[in-house]
């Protein structure tokens, strides 16, 4: 199943410790970068999260928030370091005197100095910990990725009513291109007539200027190969895992052959077709910059 990189999931648990919450949300990104922000005492098992959430997560610029709320008595629990506390005291009155300063210390003076008050951490069994985050974890990343479906498969119908509007393009450039070589024979007659009045018109003259111009203004080649990318796109998009780099890669190929196409364009119709094409293709690779 196709996934979008951008999504969202959110799981908690509660215990009679502790509630711990893990949110996951991401965006699209050429790569996979994790960003993982957690309590200090969780730092130990960012490798496992990791490698969790790598099960299901191949692309993207993911952001994952990890809470832990504490109830037990000594959560969050003081610490104060008197030692410290007495040597930034020892240091200020020092200063003081030598620069000629009041000597006036208050409490709060010192408790904003670093490192004299301090939140002590929980004291809390490392395999305790992953056991409770890791169901967390695993139902955060299922939500996260069920948000990641539901949005990779409304680009792939949008993508697809895309690709059908480009086809029919396509295939209307086919179809007209006959014309425009009877219009240019006529024109081409209807102007050696004037220039020759009443002399006979060479007709293999004709035809072979005829034969240039329709080798220089023809889209054959880039038809065919708009067809064929158009194919393999529709192709890839009823595949699951990694395909955005390959998708990028054929509307960059189709934006080469409409741009061709533009050039190539012996009349208005055919020019407005090419910008059209170039329009639909723009729209497309838009889509498929957020489909993993």
């Amino acid at each position: 199943m196709i996934r979008s990189m951008t999504g969202y999931g959110r799981a908690e648990a509660v215990s009679d410790a502790r509630k711990l919450t893990v949110e996951i949300k991401s965006v699209n990104n050429r790569y996979l970068d994790f960003n993982i922000r957690m309590p200090r005492r969780f730092n130990f098992l960012e490798a496992k999260i990791r490698e969790v959430l790598k099960e299901s997560v191949l692309r993207g610029k993911v952001d994952v928030f990890i809470t832990c709320e504490e109830y037990a008595d000594e959560a969050g629990a003081l610490k104060y370091n008197e030692a410290l506390a007495g040597e930034y005291i020892a240091h200020m009155r020092h200063m003081a005197e030598t620069f000629g300063l009041s000597s006036a210390i208050t409490p709060a003076d010192i408790a904003r100095a670093p490192e004299v008050f301090t939140i002590g951490d929980i004291s809390t069994d490392g395999e305790e910990l992953w056991e409770m985050l890791l169901p967390v974890l695993k139902s955060a990343s299922e939500r996260y990725n069920e948000a990641r479906e539901a949005e990779g498969e409304r680009l792939k119908t949008d993508v697809l009513l895309k690709l059908d509007h480009l086809g029919g393009l396509v295939e209307h450039v086919i179809e007209h291109e006959p014309e425009i070589m009877e219009a240019y024979k006529k024109k081409l007659t209807d102007t050696l007539s004037e220039i020759l009045e009443d002399r006979s018109i060479d007709e293999s003259k004709i035809a072979a200027e005829c034969v240039l111009y329709a080798d220089k203004i023809s889209t054959d080649e880039e038809s065919v190969l708009l067809r064929s990318h158009i194919r393999q796109m529709k192709d890839e998009l009823g595949k699951s895992g990694s395909i955005g780099r390959k998708l990028d890669f054929l509307a960059q190929e189709m934006n080469r052959e409409a741009n061709t196409t533009l050039s190539k364009a012996g009349d208005l119709m055919t020019a407005d077709i090419g910008i059209e094409m170039k329009t639909d293709i723009e729209k497309i690779r838009e889509q498929i910059q957020n489909i993993e």
